[in-house]
């Protein structure tokens, strides 16, 4: 059993860390494996996110002022949070994956920038392009219109060399 101590430590370091970060997902899992729990932080991870399991009475006491508040109040059962402070997309992919291949783990709530998050709306934000997706289509309709000026520019003069090949060959021009 941990000493007060230490549990008033790891309070202030959940309270730090969900101080300063804006995408919080709460999620609940039972009867995980080691290896089903070492798959997942490693796929949280990759995605930018760090995964934490939480007691709820810490996460209670710690949350209070934060962004996470609403979420984290009045928890019971297995409860872990995700959190990330770049792409919340790619971390709700991962989470929602993870969630489809393993039926214990579920999500309960998450907030995004400041705005608390439903199940439903977890799942259509990880429906969404990544960030990058949507920069490289942003790119494209930047791009496209130059892109379609310089082929009509193009098309001008080929246009003009074909009608004055096609009129010396008929003979109707002479060169």
């Amino acid at each position: 059993m941990k000493k007060k101590s230490e549990k008033i430590k790891q309070g202030g370091e959940l309270r730090e860390q969900l101080a300063s970060m804006q995408n919080v997902f709460l999620t609940a899992f039972e009867k995980l494996t080691v290896a089903q729990d070492y798959e997942l932080r490693k796929a949280v991870r990759n995605a930018g996110g760090s995964y934490q399991v939480i007691k709820n009475t810490t996460a209670a006491k710690a949350s209070p002022g934060t962004p996470a508040e609403p979420i984290l109040k009045d928890l019971s059962g297995m409860n872990s949070i995700a959190y990330t402070d770049t792409d919340p997309v790619a971390l709700a992919k991962v989470l929602t994956k993870y969630a489809k291949d393993n039926a214990t783990f579920t999500f309960k709530a998450g907030i995004v920038e400041g705005r608390v998050f439903n199940i439903k709306d977890i799942e259509s934000l990880a429906t969404m392009p990544s960030k990058e997706e949507i920069y490289a289509k942003l790119l494209w309709v930047i791009n496209a219109p130059a892109q379609q000026l310089v082929t009509a520019m193009n098309g001008v003069g080929r246009n003009l060399a074909v009608v004055i090949d096609q009129g010396v060959k008929e003979s109707k021009f002479s060169a």
